[in-house]
Formats: C-alpha cells, structure tokens, sequence
C-alpha cells in the first residue's frame, strides 16, 4: 500500500511539472496594443478676437487622426493607457476663412476600469491627463499661441475579442486643450478651447 501511494504521489508530481509550463502559456500577457483612426472634432469655443462682432472668433478645422497606444494591465479590471499620434497640423479660421495654421502633438495618459475583462464584450471607462505641445504657429499679425497645454481627459469605450490575441475597439475620448492668443507685443487677445472629441475604430493585439 505504502508503494501504491508513493507511485501515485510521484505520478502526480510528474503530471504537475508537465501542466506547468501549459497554464504559463495561456496566461495572458498584461501589455495591449491598440491602433485607431481617430475623427477630431473640436467644440471651438473661444473669445472675441478684439473685434466687435459676436462671430469674431477663432476656430479650429475637424480631421481624421492615426493613433497608436499602448496599454497596461495591472489587474485584469484595472489598466493604465498612453494614447500617441504624430504631430498634427490643424488650420486656423476666422469666420470660417483660414487665416494660418499649427501643429500639435497631444499625449494622453489615462487609467481605465473594465467592466468585464473576461467577455468577449469587454466596456471600460478611464480618465486622465493631457499634455499638448503646440508648435510651428503661422498667424497673421503676430499672432501667437501658448506652446503647450495641459488638461483632462475623460474616456469609455469597448474591445470586443476576436480571438485570445485579436480584438476590435470602439472608443471614444473628451479632451481638454486650450491656449491663450497674443498679439506681437504678448499681450493676450484671445482664448481658444479646442477641447475636442476623438472618437475612434480600430484594432488591437494583447501580447
């Protein structure tokens, strides 16, 4: 009897070291990249331009944007995002005419809660920062921009999981950006808010 259980007991040992190595190999990896196009849509909200007329505003133009991120899982509910892109040139329009243009690169950083990370339907909801560096301002007059902004970010969206590595997502962010106008003297003029919605499709690989 005391061979019996000791056989067994070495047979099941032996068994143990051979699932080990399959159970670490579908243990999912905490890293997930993302590739989006991503539609800017600003809400344009800015002050008169010194001017007398209540359409004597600055807006932005809307785009398509590529993004790529890269996300965390500390947890399986609990991941931090780095939302990137290239740098972006937007026009600059008075009264629907363009008057110049600049660039803006935007990074995002965001904490998100999922829902259901274990469905194949998975929504989440994050917040988080912004930082905007905005350069190569090309204004009439002088006209310059602050050359960067910080703000907040609010998130939600849905991965939907084609297989244990592929997914689809939809998601969709409130950003916070804005920047003061000045004159050549540096004397502010003006106050643009952007703050736009992107609101993206694309892919994603979890590693």
């Amino acid at each position: 009897m005391k061979k019996i259980v000791t056989l067994t007991a070495a047979v099941a040992a032996f068994a143990s070291s051979l699932a080990a190595p399959v159970f670490a190999q579908e243990a999912q990896s905490p890293w997930l990249l993302r590739v989006r196009a991503v539609s800017l849509n600003p809400d344009n909200k800015s002050d008169q331009l010194g001017g007398t007329g209540a359409s004597d505003r600055l807006t932005i133009n809307s785009k398509i944007i590529p993004e790529f991120d890269i996300s965390y899982f500390f947890t399986p509910n609990i991941s931090a995002e780095l939302i990137l892109t290239v740098p972006q040139k937007q026009d600059v329009r008075l009264d629907g005419n363009t008057i110049g243009s600049f660039k803006h690169l935007p990074p995002t950083l965001t904490v998100q809660y999922h829902f259901m990370p274990e469905a194949a339907f998975s929504p989440y909801v994050g917040a988080g920062i912004n930082y905007t560096r905005i350069s190569s301002v090309d204004l009439p007059n002088g006209l310059q921009l602050d050359n960067k902004s910080f703000g907040g970010a609010l998130q939600f969206g849905a991965d939907y999981k084609i297989d244990k590595h592929w997914l689809l997502n939809f998601d969709v962010k409130k950003v916070q950006i804005s920047s003061d106008v000045k004159n050549a003297s540096g004397v502010k003029v003006s106050n643009v808010k952007i703050d736009p919605w992107l609101i993206g499709v694309g892919v994603g690989y979890r590693f």
